[in-house]
């Protein structure tokens, strides 16, 4: 009773995994040790599930978004010169597969949803610019009827970075099946987890020709990584209910002797690609998602229902709230308010360790702006967001006991 009591009210360590994921993560490993021999349809079976879910008629599988966006950038042949409009607000993992491929990231300012701004995307374009990558930022649709519009008229490809949205809706149809071709990402905080992983998803036939003619050659990552990754979930669950006994300890002492990796490396904050970028998805990983895949919709409702709760009980005077829209899946909620990293702070003290994507206009702290080519002040609501905002939990291990803290703790 006392490790739950010192358990925090956390919106990242690992918020996807249950007992179930647990169990099934350390029977992989224990098959990994036993044999060197892969789980030879799990890939097959995650790119069929992408594929009957959003009614598309390819999908490839990665290690990573990056690896997927890395590899769509490729596909359409990408060189210097060539502009990707994108939007600010964002994380480096999506410049960077622009800057790899050789072309120029445009960013483009925000709207009230913290997603791509048609009006000011309309203004970013050029005689230079061949697609647009359009962000569903934290489970919020972007305006993606309009962007299209503006998109067909000026004859660029369109590419749903899904990485927050999987099985978010857009006036009832699924994100991730309006572009051109779409990403997804099974990073550790996404809408499911597999530590690492990625997939493209698209109903064009060139474009899965040209994707399938570079995703032949990419490699697996070795035996070693694989394990590492597989590792991530299980020692969150010795670290998470101990955390403020010794697993906030166990946390620093693994970062620094590397036993748990950076999300994003420091190579990639001045926009260098690390090598094991692109690769396909290792087999384990997999196999972890498509376990997550199954609980989706459960994932989601559970999120909706927290995201209400919040609604329905923080008072815009004390912060201001998100966009309400029907489709979206808030994989986190997010609220602004001017002093967010004041609150941020004064939240962990009282144990409830709460989130600011991104508290840069590209993240994370630490990303040399000048190599992502972003010039200050162009985008001056993406910045304002930037500054005042706060993330609060809604994954599947928060309760509505623990979302009824965080209210009382905004109220007081």
């Amino acid at each position: 009773m006392l490790l739950f009591r010192l358990r925090p009210i956390s919106i990242s360590l690992s918020p996807n995994v249950q007992r179930d994921d647990v169990w099934l993560t350390l029977k992989s490993v224990l098959k990994i040790l036993a044999t060197p021999r892969a789980i030879p349809s799990a890939v097959a079976n995650l790119e069929n599930a992408f594929k009957e879910y959003l009614g598309a008629k390819y999908a490839f599988s990665f290690n990573s978004g990056r690896s997927a966006l890395y590899t769509i950038m490729k596909a359409l042949d990408i060189k210097e010169g060539d502009e990707v409009l994108l939007q600010a607000f964002t994380c480096n993992a999506v410049p960077n597969p622009v800057l790899w491929a050789g072309g120029k990231p445009v960013y483009v300012d925000v709207d009230s949803t913290l997603n791509v701004d048609p009006s000011d995307l309309e203004k970013k374009i050029s005689d230079k610019s061949r697609a647009i990558i359009v962000q569903h930022t934290l489970g919020v649709p972007a305006q993606i009827d309009k962007i299209l519009e503006i998109a067909r008229r000026h004859n660029l490809i369109v590419i749903e970075d899904c990485a927050h949205a999987l099985g978010a809706k857009y006036n009832g149809t699924l994100v991730g099946t309006f572009g051109d071709i779409a990403f997804f990402s099974f990073g550790r905080d996404k809408v499911i987890s597999s530590v690492w992983g990625g997939m493209v998803t698209t109903n064009s036939e060139n474009l899965a020709n040209k994707i399938g003619g570079i995703y032949k050659d990419l490699p697996k990552p070795s035996r070693s990584w694989t394990l590492k990754q597989l590792l991530h979930p299980l020692l969150f669950s010795v670290i998470i209910p101990t955390y403020y006994i010794f697993g906030k300890y166990l946390l620093a002492f693994l970062r620094i002797v590397r036993g748990v990796g950076l999300a994003v490396s420091k190579i990639e904050r001045m926009g260098e690609q690390p090598t094991m970028f692109p690769a396909r998805m290792p087999d384990a990983l997999a196999e972890l998602a498509l376990h997550q895949f199954g609980k989706l919709e459960k994932y989601n409702t559970h999120r909706k229902e927290i995201a209400e709760l919040y609604f329905e009980n923080i008072n815009p005077a004390y912060a201001r709230l998100p966009a309400r829209y029907e489709g979206a899946i808030y994989l986190r909620f997010n609220i602004r308010h001017p002093n967010a990293k004041e609150v941020i702070q004064d939240a962990k003290r009282k144990h409830i360790l709460l989130g600011d994507w991104y508290k840069n206009i590209i993240d994370p702290i630490g990303t040399d702006f000048s190599k992502m080519h972003y010039t200050p002040d162009s985008c001056p609501n993406a910045e304002r967001a930037a500054r005042e905002i706060i993330n609060l939990p809604t994954h599947i291990n928060i309760s509505s006991k623990n979302a009824k803290r965080i209210v009382q703790y905004i109220r007081d």
